[in-house]
């Protein structure tokens, strides 16, 4: 891994963002903002799953009104996540109209492909960043290929026709993506916004051309950066595409804080995203924020599905402890547990976690050894053995991280 890109640090109530600091995992509601209750309660979903700053559509005076009480709900329930408002077309009267809602925001992200068209854009734009300079938030300017400034889009197109041998459309989108944010950027700063109250995102939804752009932005700015693949798509596909784009940049040392951009299935949890880009850095070692199972595919030698249960029962344990945990254990969160399903591979990767378990493949003998810091402890056997193996991974943590409070 390259070293990670010096950016430019900003602070987001509390949360930075760039120089030295970890990266930032954040997420996105999706509830009506109008509707302060069930967005109140799902911010604070989405704080309590990891995310340390959640962005809500603010589109209508109604919406700007209720800001104040949805920030005030969310502190009732003990979370104290910035609220990072997310502007398009009309922001600039909604945060004049209602300036309770530009007090209370703790971020704006502005879009720059639609605060406008001509003479209006300017004013338009201007209009946000002065209310972002009197109240002191930060701005997140995220330029989106969805929505690129089609004025800026035109004059390069024009002078891409007169070459005589015109790029292809795909760079001048990138080089319209790029040119928007940084260009607003700066008239961001001339307009008195220092550059460490700006964070700037370009979104692509292919993957190619997202690593293609960032690494541009990152040869031409200082400034912190927010990476994520728009319009990632559902399930297997979002996480992949989100995956590969974000887990390249991240390598070559490229971004700040990330989103992973999931459509949720219907009904489905919001908060899976915030798990994602969090598993996402904690596979990479850049962050850790939960105690991560190691766990074999299975095999012929594995025809129960007993490993499987075991494993996923123990990575929902370790993860719903983890609110606890972080208070009474520091330092738990870079626990390592292993969960094996035969003799193959089991002893030696249960060696390797701090716990690990070797359950009996088929036709093995119905024992499991564990392992703790690479020491067999004990063996299980019996139908308790789930239940057993929670218990040692209690007392593990007991003994070696919740000491080390105070």
């Amino acid at each position: 891994m390259t070293q990670r890109r010096k950016t430019k640090a900003v602070n987001v109530s509390g949360v930075m963002i760039g120089g030295d600091s970890p990266i930032v995992v954040q997420s996105m509601t999706n509830t009506d903002t109008e509707d302060a209750v069930r967005t109140a309660n799902q911010v604070a979903d989405l704080a309590r799953a990891g995310s340390e700053l959640v962005r809500i559509t603010v589109n209508t005076v109604e919406a700007a009104r209720a800001v104040p009480d949805i920030k005030q709900r969310v502190e009732k329930m003990g979370c104290s996540v910035p609220l990072v408002g997310d502007f398009h077309f009309n922001g600039h009267k909604l945060l004049s109209e209602v300036p309770d809602c530009a007090v209370a925001l703790d971020k704006y992200r502005i879009n720059p492909g639609n605060v406008g068209r001509g003479s209006k854009r300017d004013e338009q734009f201007s209009k946000m960043i002065e209310i972002a300079c009197l109240h002191d938030k930060p701005v997140r300017i995220g330029a989106n290929w969805g929505s690129l400034d089609q004025d800026l889009l035109a004059k390069l197109l024009d002078k891409n026709a007169q070459k005589k041998k015109p790029d292809p459309l795909d760079k001048i989108n990138r080089e319209a993506l790029i040119g928007s944010a940084l260009e607003s950027a700066q008239r961001a700063e001339d307009i008195g916004l220092g550059a460490d109250r700006i964070i700037i995102s370009c979104k692509m939804s292919r993957v190619q051309d997202l690593i293609k752009v960032y690494n541009e932005l990152s040869e031409q700015s200082e400034y912190s950066l927010h990476l994520g693949l728009t319009e990632a798509g559902m399930g297997s596909k979002g996480i992949v595409a989100s995956t590969a784009a974000v887990g390249i940049l991240l390598q070559q040392g490229i971004g700040d804080t990330i989103r992973i951009s999931l459509t949720p299935e219907p009904g489905g949890d919001r908060t899976r995203e915030v798990i994602v880009a969090q598993e996402i850095l904690q596979t990479m070692g850049l962050r850790s924020f939960t105690p991560m199972v190691t766990a074999c595919p299975g095999c012929g030698r594995t025809s129960s599905t007993y490993f499987q249960e075991l494993a996923d029962s123990i990575q929902s344990y370790l993860r719903d402890s983890m609110p606890k945990w972080k208070q009474s254990s520091p330092g738990v969160e870079d626990m390592s547990v292993a969960v094996m399903g035969c003799v193959v591979n089991g002893p030696g990767e249960s060696k390797h976690a701090n716990i690990g378990i070797s359950l009996p493949g088929t036709g093995e003998r119905p024992v499991a050894p564990v392992y703790i810091d690479g020491e067999k402890a004990v063996t299980l056997k019996g139908d308790n053995i789930a239940n057993d193996f929670q218990k040692i991974v209690e007392d593990y943590v007991a003994e070696n991280y919740s000491s080390r409070v105070g």
